[in-house]
């Protein structure tokens, strides 16, 4: 992978904070949904995707970003040039694809952008695609998993193509920093006072994308009726879902326990609602824990990189 471009970095920042707003001004600022290598746009077209990738094998792994960054966020500090999607094709043959997207949509949005996309992918890509493997970074997970949802209940063919995936500090159950944002402009505007309110007012100018990410909104009527709770979405049968969770602390320590990743906590990011959550969205076995991560430094890192590997190259199950 490229380096991207310091500009890149920057609209990947603004589309996470205002890019719903962009989009509805047909503004050149928004970010399309598309394919990148090495820093610059693919097009979903037979030849472009053979020359970029001219010894694809057809096993292909999609690469999904998180909010407000864009595909650089997997290539390491130390080496611009490798990522875990080089590593991977290197060690195990996966041709890597890179989705750059508006992370201000709604979740729901660019989940069905995706599905349609990659049921574009399926038919140009130059030779037969015979397995398709799925890695989603923070919000990029439950992008992944509103695809996989649109694409389960339209009957896409695409799906029948997974069967792996792997979610890196995803907020399954959503990210309770969204959350306290939320509760911290409802507590300013309650007060009497103009400028209280015009803070508040700013506290409150979050992105779709990012109030969706709060609780976990995969769907439409998740974020068209916000007067009844989401109710958690199944994952498709059929794919062993892999789950890389962070960890500040020591597994099994406090400070873990309460703050995880410290965007999201452990329990979200292994898909349960708490530690006493007696059904989880995933099978507890394929929940890891990296102990001593951050959010961010979790989509880069090379301890990381080696449970994804093993996860990735086991007889899928």
């Amino acid at each position: 992978m490229a380096s991207v471009g310091k500009v890149d970095v920057a609209l990947g920042v603004l589309n996470g904070v205002l890019g719903d707003y962009l989009h509805r001004q047909n503004n050149a600022l928004a970010t399309p949904m598309g394919l990148y290598h090495q820093g610059l746009p693919l097009p979903v077209e037979r030849e472009a995707l053979r020359a970029a990738h001219p010894t694809s094998t057809g096993r292909v792994a999609l690469w999904v970003h998180g909010l407000a960054v864009t595909e650089a966020v997997w290539a390491f500090p130390s080496e611009p040039t490798t990522d875990y999607g080089t590593l991977l094709e290197r060690d195990a043959g996966f041709t890597p694809l890179y989705l750059r997207y508006n992370t201000g949509l709604h979740i729901s949005d660019n989940g069905e952008t995706l599905a349609h996309l990659l049921q574009r992918l399926v038919a140009e890509f130059p030779v037969p695609i015979t397995e398709l493997v799925l890695v989603g970074y923070s919000m990029g997970g439950l992008v992944l998993r509103s695809a996989c949802h649109l694409a389960d209940e339209a009957g896409l063919p695409w799906l029948c193509l997974v069967r792996r995936s792997c979610s890196i500090g995803v907020p399954h159950f959503g990210s309770p920093l969204e959350r306290m944002g939320t509760v911290v402009a409802q507590v300013l505007r309650a007060v009497p006072n103009p400028y209280t309110r015009l803070v508040a007012d700013v506290v409150d100018l979050r992105s779709s994308g990012v109030k969706d990410l709060g609780v976990a909104r995969l769907r439409r009527q998740d974020w068209e009726d916000t007067s009844t709770p989401c109710t958690p979405l199944r994952p498709p049968q059929g794919i062993a879902h892999h789950l890389i969770v962070g960890a500040l602390g020591q597994e099994g320590r406090w400070v873990s326990a309460l703050f995880g990743d410290g965007v999201v906590s452990l329990a979200s990011a292994s898909g349960r609602t708490g530690p006493r959550d007696s059904s989880p969205l995933f099978p507890a076995q394929n929940v890891q824990v990296v102990a001593g991560i951050d959010h961010v430094t979790l989509a880069h890192h090379a301890s990381v990189y080696e449970r994804l590997r093993a996860s990735l190259t086991m007889e899928a199950s």
